[in-house]
């Protein structure tokens, strides 16, 4: 059946799926290839916001108590903090604050988490936490300006319902974490964004209906709510790598939309939501990250969770990414849009597709989203689906659509497409067909990069009506863009293509065929 797009929009594509990405921790920005990295993810993506853990821990280094005649203080250091947020802004990316975790100099305990060991335990003087709160984000404003400073929101600690995360999961532990830290934060600037409680997959609802009545109660300050979304199972490990069952993405949304329904009611009803991080899977070595399927996966999440949802932060932009440890080899199942050494995965590219769409939503499907740009070219963005139950790929999915372009009768649009499949954009396949080299050489780096380019093709399509017919063949785990920009023909009255060879000229070629 083919589907006939309207002319006029539906809707309008939000940038919620762009606002923020995740990141390895803080200090991980220091090094180069981590910059280069981001880099190359700003020129084709372009992400607002950038959130990851560590900005308090010891690595960065802000909290240095020390005793001077007899009496302990503190200094706070900035050096490292300086040096990562001005390459940010300089790459065009703003923090998206996480207040954590707790320097060891502070901590009430020595739970830690991670293999960089960060600390999980509250503050064993909250006075001397709501100083470094205060103090580091007065620094802050102070060096980048209080109107910079309001746009980046602040979120306090990091999943506090898993005890991973923190000391026992105690809810009234971080209730008091954070009321302590909002109020820190409101007391440099009541317009600077504070929020939380970022929790984890699997809480009960009664943990954020909790955490509205407290913040309620007591009069919090609170500008937004945060939780995460993952849909993966029960952990399978084998060696350096972990292998997961996945619920249908339809999971993603659900979860995207529940703080909404939990907190209907509440106080808390008509704040922005964010989701901090989501993913499939919530480890950093399942190899379903560098997938051709994880890219259709997640197509339709990226196609419609803006309508549930202020934004939704793929987690994380590279695979620079440490907290199971240093990775053994180019492709271990990161959670990167890109690899170490920038080589890009089929994910990464959908990311990339998304940033050519449009604003006005035209058609919107279960593998198709279709919009159209200010000045009037078309973009449409399909995908095949995906059976999560690990049955064959579908090969042949076509998907039909007849697309208003305008135009006259017999004038014609540049049609582009653009794909990643298993068999085409899929460095990871690549990489398993070179038998798995762990440190691939410069030789295998560029094959690879060159393999995880999309495939490229081009046409002409006349159009009808206003109209031009396309139908899109998707091969296995596709993901495809196909860019419409009308036609005006500067062809010369003389050109005869017969005339290339010197001899007697044909008659003209339309050019005009179909789209495969």
């Amino acid at each position: 059946m083919r589907i006939h797009v309207p002319d006029q929009p539906t809707g309008r594509l939000t940038d919620a799926w762009r606002f923020c990405v995740g990141t390895g921790r803080f200090d991980l920005a220091l090094r180069r290839d981590y910059q280069d990295s981001l880099a190359l993810v700003q020129q084709d993506i372009g992400f607002r916001h950038i959130r990851g853990h560590g900005l308090l821990s010891d690595g960065i280094g802000i909290h240095r108590p020390y005793e001077h005649q007899g009496v302990r203080r503190v200094r706070h250091s900035f050096t490292y903090v300086d040096q990562v947020v001005d390459a940010y802004l300089d790459l065009g990316i703003r923090p998206f604050v996480e207040l954590g975790f707790m320097p060891s100099t502070l901590a009430s305990g020595d739970q830690t988490v991670f293999w960089w060991q960060g600390n999980v335990t509250p503050p064993r003087d909250w006075r001397e936490w709501a100083d470094l709160v205060s103090a580091t984000v007065r620094h802050l404003v102070d060096r980048y300006g209080l109107e910079e400073v309001r746009g980046w929101p602040i979120e306090v600690w990091n999943e506090p319902n898993l005890k991973d995360f923190w000391a026992g999961a105690d809810q009234d532990a971080y209730h008091r974490l954070y009321e302590v830290t909002a109020a820190a934060v409101k007391d440099v600037d009541a317009g600077l964004q504070v929020g939380g409680p970022s929790l984890a997959p699997g809480y009960q609802p009664e943990w954020i209906t909790r955490f509205a009545d407290f913040v309620t109660e007591r009069s919090a300050p609170i500008d937004f709510v945060s939780r995460h979304a993952y849909t993966s199972g029960p952990a399978q490990e084998v060696p350096f790598g972990t292998h997961q069952t996945l619920v249908p993405a339809s999971g993603l949304l659900e979860q995207f939309a529940a703080p909404g329904e939990q907190l209907a009611g509440t106080a808390l009803a008509e704040l922005p939501v964010h989701i901090t991080e989501f993913n499939s899977s919530y480890r950093p070595d399942n190899p379903i990250h560098d997938t051709a399927l994880h890219a259709a996966y997640l197509a339709p999440v990226l196609a419609a969770g803006g309508d549930l949802v202020d934004s939704f932060s793929y987690w994380t932009f590279s695979d620079m990414f440490e907290e199971v440890g240093i990775p053994t080899a180019l492709f271990h199942g990161g959670f990167g849009l890109l690899t170490h050494r920038q080589i890009k995965k089929p994910t990464y590219h959908l990311y990339a597709f998304m940033a050519r769409m449009g604003d006005a939503v035209l058609s919107r499907g279960e593998d198709h989203l279709v919009t159209r740009h200010d000045d009037g070219r078309i973009s449409v963005l399909a995908w095949a689906p995906v059976d999560v139950t690990g049955g064959e790929p579908a090969d042949g999915h076509t998907v039909r659509l007849s697309v208003p372009v305008g135009g006259p009768d017999g004038s014609t649009v540049y049609v582009q497409r653009s794909s990643v499949s298993e068999d085409a954009g899929n460095a990871y396949a690549a990489w398993c067909e070179m038998g798995r080299p762990a440190s691939p050489d410069r030789r295998r780096l560029d094959a690879l990069r060159e393999a995880a380019e999309p495939a490229r093709s081009h046409r002409s399509l006349p159009v009808g009506g206003g109209r031009v017919d396309c139908d899109l063949v998707l091969g296995r785990h596709e993901v495809t863009l196909l860019e419409l920009t009308p036609v005006q023909d500067e062809t010369p009255p003389w050109w005869n293509e017969g005339r290339l060879l010197g001899l007697t000229p044909q008659p003209p070629h339309s050019g005009a065929g179909g789209t495969r």
